[in-house]
């Protein structure tokens, strides 16, 4: 779940609320690169409320391509989780102000002061927040076109965080390390059989822990092929809807797990080491 301290559009008070009125028994706050939503969250919880796991979603990249890192249950006084924290949220700032540049030098589109400074004001500006603005200009019809056509032309090889600095900063901070939506690439990139198979086997060189075999868009072909590779390098499995609030058509808790015929044993673990016990 991302809130408004990313990309989201519920700020963290009210995603707490509405996970309260939909009656999730547990959830995480994974906003991109950034970790203060979950504190305002764990200073609103009351006795009673869904159990909550504190997490982060940092965006990387490296010369075998993007991964998107999921950071559970760390403690967020750990120096080693805010500092890959302030690597991620200071790559974003200098994409930012590129990204403004590469739209207004190839195309023309440029944005009063008062709107770039709201953008630089943002916890952590990415291109959606920069599409709904160019939307609002009447630069493309919509954020989703504003990204594809537009922002994604503008590359940014070396901005990013590396799988390695993600994965060992959640591991010293006393996280798990999962791979979020692991068959997802680069655009319409999808990793498969032996390419997957390649990847995790380098992340886990880096220490990586766990995938998240559930997610809102996922067939059923590819949980079973991502329970497969959990259980064949012992990893955790972890359910994740990505919800974003209005800024992507997924409902809050759509993760496919209702579906699932069982709970792997790679979820069963998962939940013991964060201490959820249910019912």
């Amino acid at each position: 779940m991302h809130s408004t301290v990313s990309d989201g559009t519920d700020t963290p008070s009210e995603l707490l609320e509405r996970v309260r009125e939909a009656k999730i028994e547990m959830f995480a706050l994974t906003d991109h690169d950034a970790i203060k939503g979950c504190a305002m969250i764990r200073n609103s919880i009351r006795p009673g409320d869904p159990f909550f796991i504190n997490g982060v979603e940092f965006s990387c990249r490296d010369e075998e391509g993007k991964y998107h890192i999921l950071g559970y249950n760390y403690s967020p006084d750990s120096a080693s989780i805010l500092d890959v924290v302030e690597l991620g949220h200071g790559y974003r700032e200098k994409k930012l102000m590129a990204r403004l540049e590469f739209i207004r030098d190839r195309f023309g589109f440029s944005f009063s002061e008062e709107d770039v400074q709201y953008l630089q004001a943002l916890e952590n500006p990415g291109k959606p927040h920069i599409g709904n603005l160019m939307v609002r200009y009447g630069y493309a019809p919509s954020k989703e076109v504003a990204i594809r056509e537009y922002l994604n032309q503008a590359r940014f090889h070396n901005e990013y965080v590396r799988p390695e600095q993600a994965i060992q900063g959640i591991l010293k901070s006393g996280g798990i390390p999962v791979l979020a939506h692991p068959v997802y690439g680069s655009g319409d990139e999808l990793i498969l059989d032996d390419r997957m198979d390649q990847r995790l086997k380098r992340l886990l060189e880096f220490g990586l822990q766990g995938v998240e075999a559930f997610y809102s868009s996922f067939t059923p072909k590819l949980e079973r092929e991502m329970i497969f590779f959990a259980e064949k390098y012992n990893l955790y499995v972890t359910a994740g809807s990505d919800y974003h609030g209005k800024n992507k058509m997924i409902a809050l808790g759509e993760t496919n797990l209702d579906k699932a015929e069982s709970i792997p044993d790679g979820m069963k673990r998962f939940l013991s080491v964060v201490g959820y016990a249910a019912g």
